[in-house]
């Protein structure tokens, strides 16, 4: 499971993080509501506001008949009868004149709705702007095939309405985004909390071991910054790398989400079944120990993943199990990789702020398109919303083949988009590094109120309260720019700052910025820091010795060094460490 983990760090979290992107088209779809009086059905049309424009609901709509004359092209009047056509919709084939000629041959036959029927891509109808004034009837293309499906169900007898629903920029799938996001950092942090306040109990009631460290636990820790410049730098490299073999490395990260989310699945619910106290039967099989509790959840967790990889490209209903593991693995991510105190937090945040901006801001000015690199990582080679220009649009005639996309972002479909949705489903989206990149600092955040004996977990619900407010101000951003934002560039100083203010405002600033770093273990050897009470040595904690400790020692313990730190709760022999006092004293090492 760490090698799975360390393989997504290393290819990046927030590779693949462009923020709220919309795969909007800019509202020239619309529906064409087709019945034969007991069935009804809704399609697809791309039609252009400078023609005639549609009704907004389909109760205001006008309803007509339609005739079928896909055996011609309308380019003339000759062998169609006006009294066959006269107050009725119209469908003919496109192609050999124009759509505004078309248009006015119609009018003159006394047609009131036209529709054209196209075999290759729809396109926003357009003409001279001369040409607009002069046609008084709505005109909107359709697939070919799409009439033949209605044909094929209805019959020939078949009564149509035009509408456009109104588009709006706000729409409710952005609150489901905004509440995954929130309420995936704020139960992440508090779970890497809990597993830290776990720790130290089990020190505390173990004797002198320490408890178990966090290479014990499977978690990891950074606390080295030439480790996290590399580490970002990695990042830089694989994006790129991802921008020129795109078509070969999306399998492969797929590939590796599929085992790292069906992991942290699993991770998650077993811990939601530790903590709803449920039992668990055991038997062995040749010296190999099976938990019925576990195998049960390891195939639910692998099914969940394996349905994800077989439909990963069919839009209608996949995006559910995407967001489910989505959110599994961010919160395992949270609560496996720690940073060890502040210093560490600005300087990951920070880095990956530059490296956000610079990837969705500046990359476009060296592209050939125009597209940042990051947009193109994101949303893949074709994805359409990249297709869009000004207000015109293009919606495939046929079913195509997906693009493959990777699967770093959560996504919720534009539930107010029904006319876009019809032509092809459109989602508002979150980058996973989004929510991992700011949600580790609020996981320090709660791991610092656990060292502290925070019991109203200031340090965590400010914190959390900082991030809600930069993803707010994200939205407002978005919206008005009517462009998706790198969140990072509001997440990081929201965040940073509030945390900062919090400690100075408390006074433990030194204690924040410092942290308490781990034990670094070697093989064969593990090291404990012990703090004098009185005349005898007793262990408080397990944590990071640094090098100039073991300049110095006695044959009892092999190392000494200064320390200074506010400790929690903790009883030993005859003495009792009140919470946040001061420890001031020497520190020992001692070999276990």
């Amino acid at each position: 499971e760490q090698i799975i983990q360390f393989v997504v760090i290393s290819i990046g979290v927030r590779l693949w993080r462009i923020t709220f992107l919309f795969l909007q088209i800019n509202c020239q779809e619309a529906i064409l509501d087709i019945s034969n009086g007991s069935i009804n059905r809704e399609y697809c049309i791309v039609h252009n506001h400078s023609w005639t424009p549609l009704s907004q609901t389909l109760d205001a709509a006008t309803q007509y008949p339609l005739v079928n004359m896909t055996s011609t092209v309308l380019c003339n009047s000759s062998g169609v009868s006006p009294d066959v056509v006269n107050g009725k919709a119209l469908v003919v084939m496109r192609g050999d004149c124009s759509f505004s000629h078309k248009a006015l041959v119609a009018q003159s036959l006394g047609v009131t709705t036209l529709l054209i029927a196209s075999n290759t891509s729809l396109t926003t109808p357009s003409a001279n702007d001369s040409e607009y004034a002069k046609v008084h009837i709505p005109l909107a293309l359709m697939r070919y095939r799409d009439f033949l499906g209605a044909q094929q169900v209805m019959g020939k007898e078949m009564l149509v309405k035009l509408y456009a629903p109104p588009h709006s920029k706000i729409d409710p799938s952005l609150a489901v985004i905004l509440l995954i996001s929130i309420v995936t950092v704020a139960l992440g942090s508090y779970w890497s909390g809990a597993c830290e306040r776990e720790r130290l109990n089990s020190g505390a009631t173990g004797g002198g071991g320490g408890g178990e460290n966090k290479a014990d636990s499977g978690e990891l820790s950074l606390y080295s910054p030439l480790k996290v410049v590399a580490f970002v730098a990695m990042m830089c490299g694989m994006l790129v790398l991802m921008y020129f073999f795109y078509n070969v490395l999306v399998y492969i990260i797929i590939a590796i989400f599929c085992l790292a989310s069906a992991s942290a699945l699993f991770s998650c619910l077993d811990a939601v079944m530790e903590l709803i106290g449920c039992g668990t039967v055991s038997f062995s099989v040749r010296n190999w120990n099976f938990s019925v509790r576990s195998l049960i959840l390891a195939a639910v967790c692998v099914s969940i993943a394996v349905v994800w990889g077989v439909y990963r490209n069919e839009d209608r209903w996949i995006w559910i199990l995407q967001d489910l593991l989505g959110i599994a693995f961010c919160l395992n991510f949270m609560k496996t990789i720690s940073l060890s105190n502040f210093k560490i937090c600005v300087i990951l945040l920070s880095l990956l702020l530059v490296y956000d901006v610079f990837f969705v801001f500046i990359t476009p000015f060296f592209t050939k398109n125009g597209v940042s690199i990051m947009v193109q990582v994101a949303l893949g080679p074709d994805a359409s919303g990249e297709k869009a220009q000004g207000n015109m649009v293009e919606v495939p005639a046929e079913p195509q083949a997906p693009s493959e996309k990777l699967p770093v972002v959560m996504r919720v479909p534009r539930f107010s988009a029904w006319a876009q949705n019809l032509c092809g489903m459109q989602f508002s989206i979150l980058g996973y590094g989004d929510i991992i990149v700011p949600g580790l600092l609020v996981a320090y955040c709660s791991r610092f109120d656990v060292w502290i004996n925070s019991r109203k977990k200031i340090y965590f619900v400010s914190c959390c309260i900082a991030y809600l407010l930069g993803m707010i101000l994200t939205f407002a951003v978005m919206l008005l720019s009517g462009m998706g934002q790198p969140a990072l560039l509001y997440l990081v100083p929201f965040t940073l700052i509030t945390s900062a203010v919090v400690a100075w405002c408390r006074g433990e600033m030194k204690q924040f910025w410092a942290g308490t770093t781990y034990e670094v273990r070697e093989p064969g050897r593990e090291f404990c820091v012990f703090y004098m009470v009185g005349t005898k040595p007793s262990c408080l904690m397990a944590v990071f010795v640094p090098p100039q400790c073991f300049q110095t020692g006695s044959s009892e313990f092999p190392c000494i060094c200064d320390i200074s730190f506010s400790a929690p709760d903790h009883e030993t022999t005859g003495n009792t460490v009140t919470p946040k006092t001061k420890v001031h004293g020497k520190a020992y090492c001692q070999d276990v």
